[in-house]
C-alpha cells in the first residue's frame, strides 16, 4: 500500500505539481492534499496509475526485461498467465491474475506484496 511519503516522492519524480497530478489522475487537488498529508489512504486505482506513469518515463522504457525471463517461467506457467497472453511482461505488476510465486494473486494488495520484492517492478521504481 502506497503511503503519503511514497506518493509525494513519485509525484515529484514525475515533476508534477499537486494541481498537475490531480488533473493527470482525474481527481481533485483536495484529494491530492489528503494523500500527501496522510488524511486519506491512496486508493488502489491511484497507486496503479502512479506506477504506470513512472514506468513510462524515459529512463524506464528500455531497462525492464519481461517477467517470464526474470522469473524463468516454464511453458506451462506462461500459458496460464495473463502477462504472457497479453504480451505484457514488463507490465505484469499492473495486471491482476498473473501467475506469480506459483499461483494467481486475487487482489491488488496481495499481488503488490509479491511485486514489491520482484525485479520487474523494482526496475520500474528504481531511480538509478
Amino acid at each position: 500500500m502506497m503511503d503519503k511519503q511514497e506518493f509525494k516522492h513519485f509525484r515529484k519524480r514525475l515533476n508534477k505539481t499537486q494541481k498537475q497530478i490531480a488533473q493527470l489522475l482525474g481527481t481533485s487537488i483536495k484529494a491530492i492534499h489528503s494523500y500527501e498529508q496522510g488524511w486519506r489512504s491512496v486508493p488502489v486505482s491511484v497507486e496503479r496509475q502512479i506506477y504506470f506513469l513512472i514506468s513510462r518515463t524515459k529512463q524506464n522504457k528500455t531497462r525492464t526485461r519481461n517477467c517470464w525471463v526474470i522469473k524463468k517461467c516454464t511453458a506451462d506457467q506462461k500459458k496460464k498467465c495473463p502477462a504472457w497472453e497479453f504480451h505484457a511482461g514488463k507490465f505484469c505488476w499492473f495486471i491482476n491474475g498473473t501467475i506469480c510465486a506459483g499461483e494467481d494473486q486475487r487482489s491488488w494488495r496481495e499481488k503488490m506484496k509479491i511485486c514489491m520484492e520482484c525485479g520487474v517492478l523494482q526496475a520500474v521504481l528504481d531511480e538509478n
